[in-house]
């Protein structure tokens, strides 16, 4: 590998962030001061209406005379309670992934015939094209499978014969084809990784496009390609709860704000890409397993609840854990009592713990679940704190348990995201009409230009 920084003068690099430090100082005044909604949020931390969407609802809270009123939380797509799609595949025992991304994409439940056909179709769009995986996967492996999924995608316009039509049916059928590529792309660009950083075996397995998303993506991991069908249903569940999530996080905004400008469906999937690697949003599950794997490192008895308890307090202290102050997969934006998502994955993650012996991580994550919200009341100097588990704090250690790697859990939660972000930019495409632009208060003071020759 070529190092690329090696022609950078670390010196220009010193000198320009040096000029740049005390320009980016702003006293946290200077926002309320020109009422600059922050992070776009309002001053009780409700999000600043940006769009309208027939997507998805996320519903965590209740606004009693300005104040908020804490519920269980409630998350439906296209108006279905996300509980009830969960309990009919599994009570009909199939795979539910690809009937929600139809009902996602098409804004209803589909018939037998037309899911046949549907499930049909991604799996014929599933393969590569010819050479792909040689000439840009293998060719320029990546450390990181987010950013070779951003590459990969944007990639994939090059091979489109109408790559910048925006009408409505050519936007669905680079949404199917990518919808059905990204859990090849994010498994060959893993294999690729394994290979060429780390010094092991290549396997590359083609995938089987009779088989559902969840069993090709466990098929494509695996060195054997086998798996049991307890596995994949599981899979399945995970990527059904990471479909959609509302228009307002920052991934689907992302989609919404590039879809805005009126350009391709490659580029606007991969910024969105981009926007969940970070570890704030789709990368924070990585964030949770690196925590736990710090809390069993430091606490010796994982049953010793008081023990937990002083290590969470240290951790919200900054003196433990990565310093950061935080207990990642505690508390959400929006849900307050409960988030449906993680409700469901752990749910489901209990009796697999159980059966593959992960009940005492599953019970210390537990333990952490109920203790946080005491600990951060004290640590913040609170009375009480309302405070719920969200989803990544159960999502590592379900795929952990279906032997994934940790490189593999934030592509895995792309390859199921996909199906919002593409609904959602059908959705900007047709009804948006308008470039999101908001707007920023330049607070710069007037400065005169200085002939160069007069310049310190």
């Amino acid at each position: 590998m070529v190092n690329q920084m090696k022609n950078m003068d670390p010196e220009t690099i010193h000198t320009i962030c040096e000029q740049l430090r005390p320009l980016h100082q702003v006293k946290k005044d200077t926002f309320s001061k020109y009422n600059v909604k922050r992070g776009l949020r309002n001053a009780d931390g409700t999000g600043v209406m940006a769009g309208i969407t027939r997507l998805g609802n996320v519903h965590g809270y209740l606004l009693n005379e300005g104040e908020r009123e804490p519920i269980e939380g409630k998350l439906t797509y296209r108006g279905i309670d996300l509980y009830d799609l969960l309990y009919a595949f599994e009570h009909e025992n199939r795979f539910g992934f690809g009937e929600v991304g139809y009902l996602l994409l098409s804004g209803s439940l589909p018939t037998r015939e037309q899911l046949s056909r549907f499930t049909a179709m991604i799996g014929e769009a599933r393969a590569l094209p010819d050479n792909f995986t040689e000439d840009m996967i293998m060719r320029a492996p990546s450390p990181d499978i987010m950013n070779k999924l951003a590459s990969a995608t944007l990639a994939l316009y090059s091979y489109d014969p109408t790559p910048d039509d925006i009408s409505t049916e050519n936007i669905l059928r680079q949404g199917i084809g990518l919808m059905a590529k990204f859990p090849v792309i994010i498994s060959h660009a893993y294999q690729a990784r394994r290979r060429y950083f780390e010094g092991k075996s290549l396997f590359l397995h083609e995938p089987d496009p009779k088989l559902s998303t969840a069993e090709n993506i466990l098929r494509l991991i695996r060195p054997d390609g086998s798996f049991t069908d307890d596995e994949a249903k599981l899979l399945d569940r995970c990527l059904i709860i990471h479909a959609e999530h509302g228009g307002g996080n920052n991934s689907a905004f992302t989609a919404h704000v590039v879809s805005s400008s009126g350009t391709d469906t490659y580029s606007a999937i991969a910024a969105a890409v981009g926007s969940l690697k970070g570890p704030r949003h789709g990368g924070a599950n990585l964030k949770v397993v690196q925590m736990f794997d710090d809390i069993k490192a430091h606490v010796t008895d994982w049953s010793d609840q008081d023990a937990v308890y002083q290590y969470l307090l240290r951790i919200l202290a900054g003196e433990a854990g990565d310093h950061s102050g935080l207990i990642y997969g505690m508390g959400h934006a929006i849900y307050t009592l409960s988030d449906p998502r993680a409700v469901s994955l752990k749910a489901a993650a209990r009796p697999l713990a159980e059966k593959k012996g992960y009940l005492d991580e599953f019970n210390l994550i537990e333990t952490v679940e109920r203790l946080t919200p005491a600990a951060f009341a004290e640590s913040r100097g609170m009375d009480s704190k309302v405070m719920c588990a969200n989803v990544d704090l159960y999502s590592g250690l379900v795929y952990k348990m279906l032997g994934i790697p940790q490189e593999m859990f934030t592509p895995l939660f792309a390859t199921a995201r996909i199906v919002g972000w593409i609904a959602h930019r059908m959705e900007e495409v047709a009804f948006g009409g308008r470039i999101i632009r908001p707007a920023y208060k330049a607070v710069s003071k007037s400065a005169p230009y200085i002939p160069i020759d007069e310049r310190g």
